[in-house]
């Protein structure tokens, strides 16, 4: 936690980069994000004639060439342009020159990336080529580039960064954790400024397969892609599998004056638990997602009260967008149902370790903006789910502090909190 007698440093972020399915580029995403359009369509990076699910959030029309050349295109997982394009995005947005830097400055800026699959779809791919053919298709590098860690590595390299270079994979937590040990990085006074974020790209045939086989994606929507995914909605019938990159830039407060950088806000809290109950299932009483809550606000030194706005793991499955409800309501007491929340995976869909990251994102820009982001398709909602979801159309509202959920498979749980400061 960052409020206790450890700490030395406040943390913020001064710099956002998103690569997702409704725009490349941070102000293409918000402007999608909170139009309320939906990225869901129909797959076309494979063929899906003998899949049960046809539809996914990718990314469309991804310039490779901007971030590898073709030689290296050959040996790195789609995972890595699309970290690659954010984490530029995002320290560009942050105005940091990393060709400018000293020798002295590059140690100080470190790498903390999230993912749930990381290079899977790579090694399915290349395993493929190796054992049906042909042969010469298949990296050399197929086994540094299946794993996970050399995502950060890529950033690393490609930015000229020697701080430290750590992923992070606790499933769809994965981002909301790698930012804040980032974060504690940097309080911690181990570095300066920490590139920090979450990437995804679980889209191949055996991994869409695995989905299903645990019964967790939608198949009822095939012919209607952009009304799949349907958090707290009555009827709502599993995951759209989505992919996608968001990074922000982290740095000291007082590293950020003292450059005259744009902050957007402070990580103020932090919070994690886990159930301890199954691999896949939450536990229905919500009480580990709610003790995560309670652990974030105390670590921010806040009550409910304080809280403007939540951003949602809401991922569209019955179960779990009941028992973030319930979750919610124990968390945040009564408070929860005067609280304007929304599930951004209504419109991105599921990017598995990137979850957290893209929720960050939508808050940031819902506190910069004074708008809150919609939860699409919540014609109906489930009896079950009554809290205010910010159903279909954005809406404007004051948020100074706002808190982000995440919940993923083996029972994990992660909270953040976020406040803005008045400069």
């Amino acid at each position: 936690m960052l409020n206790n007698f450890t700490r030395l440093r406040r943390v913020v972020i001064t710099g956002i980069g998103c690569v997702t399915p409704i725009g490349i580029g941070r102000d293409k995403f918000w402007e999608s994000l909170s139009a309320g359009k939906s990225g869901v369509r129909r797959i076309e990076s494979f063929d899906t004639t003998d899949s049960e699910v046809k539809i996914a959030a990718e990314v469309p029309d991804f310039d490779w060439e901007a971030q590898l050349s073709i030689k290296d295109r050959k040996h790195v997982p789609r995972t890595v342009p699309l970290v690659l394009a954010a984490a530029r995005e995002a320290v560009a947005d942050a105005k940091i020159d990393t060709e400018a830097l000293t020798e002295d400055e590059r140690r100080k800026i470190g790498v903390e990336i999230g993912t749930g699959g990381g290079g899977l779809a790579f090694a399915e791919k290349h395993y493929e080529y190796w054992y049906v053919g042909p042969k010469t298709h298949a990296s050399v590098y197929i086994i540094p580039a299946s794993t996970h860690g050399g995502l950060s590595s890529e950033i690393s390299m490609a930015l000229g960064l020697r701080g430290l270079s750590h992923v992070v994979s606790t499933g769809c937590t994965s981002s909301t954790d790698a930012i804040f040990y980032a974060a504690q990085h940097i309080a911690l006074g181990r570095q300066d400024t920490m590139i920090a974020g979450g990437v995804d790209a679980p889209l191949a045939p055996g991994i869409l397969a695995g989905f299903n086989l645990m019964t967790v994606l939608t198949k009822d929507w095939n012919d209607e892609p952009q009304r799949a995914s349907r958090p707290f909605a009555k009827g709502r019938s599993g995951i759209v599998v989505g992919e996608g990159s968001y990074v922000f830039v982290l740095e000291a407060l007082e590293t950020a004056f003292e450059r005259g950088a744009k902050i957007y806000a402070e990580i103020a809290g932090y919070g994690a638990t886990c159930d301890a109950y199954h691999r896949v299932r939450l536990d229905d009483s919500g009480i580990e997602p709610a003790r995560a809550m309670t652990i974030a606000l105390a670590d921010a030194g806040i009550e409910p009260e304080q809280i403007d706005h939540v951003n949602l793991h809401g991922t569209s499955t019955v179960m779990n967008d009941k028992i973030e409800t319930v979750a919610l309501k124990i968390g945040l007491g009564d408070h929860a149902y005067k609280i304007p929340m929304s599930a951004t995976k209504s419109q991105v869909g599921h990017p598995q370790g990137a979850s957290g990251a893209a929720g960050i994102a939508a808050t940031l820009f819902a506190m910069e903006t004074g708008t809150i982001a919609p939860t699409i398709n919540l014609d109906e909602p489930d009896p079950d789910c009554d809290l205010d979801y910010v159903p279909n159309v954005a809406r404007k509202a004051r948020v100074a502090t706002a808190l982000c959920n995440c919940i993923g498979f083996g029972s994990k749980n992660s909270a953040l909190i976020l406040r803005k400061i008045d400069v």
